[in-house]
This record gives C-alpha cells, sequence and structure tokens, in this order.
C-alpha cells in the first residue's frame, strides 16, 4: 500500500481565507474549475458558504490539503452530503504545481475512506467532460460516468459516481 503524502485540515476561520483565495485567484486552477476567475467578492461570498457547510457536520465539509514532509498547501478537499448521509459528493482543487504528481488521486481516494467512515453509500462528483486529468483521477478510484447535462451557462458537465458501501 502507498504511502499517503497528504492530510486534510478543515476551513475553520476567517483567517483561513488566505488559503483558499491562492486557488480562487489562480487563473488556472479557476479556468480548469470554474471557467474564469474569481473576483474577491464572489470568492468571500463562496469562502462564507464553506464555513456554513463546515458548521453543520464535524468530519464532513471543505478542507485545506497539506503536504505532509514540507507542510505545504496544495489545495482543497470537500465532501459534503445529503441529510441522511445516503450519497456525498466530492470535490477537489491542486495548486498547478502539484498537478499530474498523484495529489488528486490520493485526495480522491482519502474522501471515499472518508465517506466509508461516516456510513455514506454513495459518493458522486461532478466534472467538466473536457476535463481529462479528473475524469482519470475519477475512474481510477472506481467513479463510472452517470450523466451528461448542460449547465446554466450552456456548457456542459458530466457527473461520475461511485458505490462506496456493499
Amino acid at each position: 500500500m502507498s504511502r499517503v503524502r497528504i492530510y486534510f485540515k478543515k476551513f475553520s476561520t476567517e483567517e483561513d481565507f488566505h488559503y483558499f483565495s491562492k486557488l480562487t485567484f489562480n487563473e488556472e486552477v479557476m479556468i480548469m474549475n470554474y471557467g474564469r476567475v474569481f473576483t474577491l467578492e464572489e470568492s468571500k461570498k463562496f469562502y462564507q458558504g464553506i464555513l456554513s457547510v463546515n458548521s453543520k457536520h464535524e468530519a464532513l465539509g471543505y478542507f485545506k490539503v497539506f503536504e505532509k514532509t514540507i507542510d505545504d498547501f496544495i489545495g482543497l478537499a470537500a465532501i459534503y452530503a445529503d441529510d441522511d448521509l445516503a450519497e456525498a459528493e466530492v470535490e477537489y482543487m491542486l495548486l498547478p504545481e502539484y498537478w499530474g504528481k498523484g495529489y488528486g488521486s490520493e485526495i480522491v481516494g482519502e474522501l471515499i475512506e472518508l465517506a466509508k467512515t461516516e456510513g455514506i453509500n454513495k459518493v458522486i462528483a461532478t466534472i467538466d467532460p473536457k476535463n481529462i486529468a479528473s475524469r482519470k483521477i475519477l475512474t481510477n478510484n472506481g467513479f463510472k460516468s452517470c450523466k451528461t447535462f448542460t449547465i446554466d451557462d450552456g456548457s456542459l458537465a458530466e457527473t461520475l459516481s461511485k458505490d462506496v458501501l456493499f
């Protein structure tokens, strides 16, 4: 079994916003994930939503991701569930200097383990169908394509899912 190189810490205070803003103000990250860079106002509003989600469940929510050996912030991981914990959605974003190094797969693997620990039956993820790297990360972690659909801006999105508990 491979050694996990990352650890999670929950976003919990206003002081953690500077970590989040490293992602939302990074053009490469945001074009890949949202199609554009967020404004400061949009970032702050989204971050308030993160803090709200994080206050609802002790184990689930949005997390800062750190590389263990150098203790550097490398991205975001999230898992949030419906009220009965039957299904959860996972998300992740990495700073570009950590792309293509296996960290995305590790993040998704850790989120799946967290889902199992919390008794969640199924996890889903939504991606841009053109994001080959995210598709590979998810399919390598056992996700299967469920549906492709059009979002508000007219572009396509794809949902993939994985049954966690058998």
